[in-house]
């Protein structure tokens, strides 16, 4: 089938020092101890590489792009250097009855060793007939590769709660992976579209413990969903101080203040998006002038307007005078000396770990 991982890794000339830092660096994103990172080492080193089906469903393609449009030599640009991409119908070379073929093959000789990726809401509207593949509606595909899945993993807001096809009135009846699979370790890796880093975390964690990552109450993994866009928001201090941009246009929004009172869902949406970021760490919706939608909470279209205020506190400079003032300013410093300390940690883990990683 395939050989080790650092055996593909050698084929495409990255060095050993290069796999060290990655794993180092993504024990530290994970929230991992440093043994955590020479663990992964050596489990990936001589893992082979497992297999995995990836289904497209319900969906607009956007995961697939988000995951192809990796840049190289990253965590996202290694993610197809970890699996086996056994199927997965945008990227395969074969289609029709090859395609089917080899899907089928894949099954048989690895029957409940492998992953099972899913894109895209399945619709039950007209028996399933909204959407099919080989003449076969996605429940019953679905329920056929479930059945001899180690793990699924559910890609995307449309695999992990129903997505914007289940926005009402929901005409096609579409349902989420986990409200048809009930016997099968699932983990939802949420957002419209979901990070790349996001995904290779989660196998690089299941290639190591055999596990998938512990999750929060919604299927999410809680390295990367554990805390809210607001809480990590690099513009939090000017919440905290009641400085918010009227407009997008205005001299608060230039300065760079809280996008709140313009209808950002960061207080309400739990993803890693402030830190991680994307197109390559370049920059996230927020640091771009815009929102957060909240893609990555359930049934985030329904959610009212994108560009309504939460009906919650928003000014803490108006809720107690003096008392606030003080409270909002002594909440700045703590929030800006814990930023310098995780940021002082996170740069002495990467480190530490990869000395013990080389010794």
């Amino acid at each position: 089938m395939q050989g080790s991982l650092i055996d593909s890794l050698a084929r495409q000339g990255i060095t050993r020092r290069a796999f060290l830092k990655y794993c180092a660096m993504l024990a530290s994103m994970m929230a991992l101890p440093p043994s955590a990172g020479r663990a992964m080492a050596e489990a990936m080193a001589t893992a082979r590489r497992p297999s995995v089906i990836w289904l497209p469903f319900q969906e607009c393609t956007g995961c697939t792009e988000s995951i192809t449009r990796s840049h190289s030599p990253s965590i996202e640009g290694m993610i197809f250097d970890l699996i086996s991409l056994d199927y997965q119908e945008t990227l395969m070379a074969a289609a029709g009855h090859q395609a089917e073929e080899a899907l089928h093959a894949t099954m048989k000789s690895n029957h409940g060793k492998y992953l099972l990726i899913v894109d895209g809401s399945i619709p039950l509207g007209m028996n399933g007939a909204y959407s099919c593949i080989a003449g076969r509606s996605n429940v019953d595909l679905l329920k056929e590769t479930a059945s001899g899945a180690a793990a699924i993993v559910a890609m995307g807001s449309c695999a992990s709660y129903g997505g914007i096809p289940k926005a009402n009135p929901n005409p096609t009846g579409a349902v989420s992976v986990s409200d048809l699979v009930k016997d099968k370790p699932i983990v939802n890796i949420p957002g419209c579209p979901p990070i790349p880093v996001v995904m290779t975390g989660v196998l690089a964690h299941y290639l190591t413990f055999g596990a998938l990552p512990e999750l929060d109450a919604k299927g999410r993994p809680k390295a990367f969903f554990g805390e809210t866009i607001h809480d990590r928001c690099y513009r939090r201090p000017f919440y905290d101080q009641g400085k918010f941009a009227k407009t997008f246009d205005d001299e608060g929004a230039r300065r760079g203040w809280c996008l709140f009172e313009l209808g950002c869902k960061g207080p309400v949406t739990y993803n890693a998006c402030a830190t991680v970021k994307w197109n390559g760490g370049t920059s996230w919706p927020v640091e771009s002038g815009h929102g957060c939608l909240g893609c990555s909470e359930p049934d985030f279209w329904d959610g009212g307007s994108f560009y309504k205020a939460l009906s919650m506190p928003a000014d803490p400079l108006k809720l107690g005078g003096a008392a606030a003032v003080a409270g909002a300013a002594a909440g700045v410093a703590v929030s800006v000396a814990n930023r310098v300390k995780k940021g002082a940690a996170k740069a002495s883990h990467e480190k530490a770990t990869l000395a013990d990683l080389e010794k």
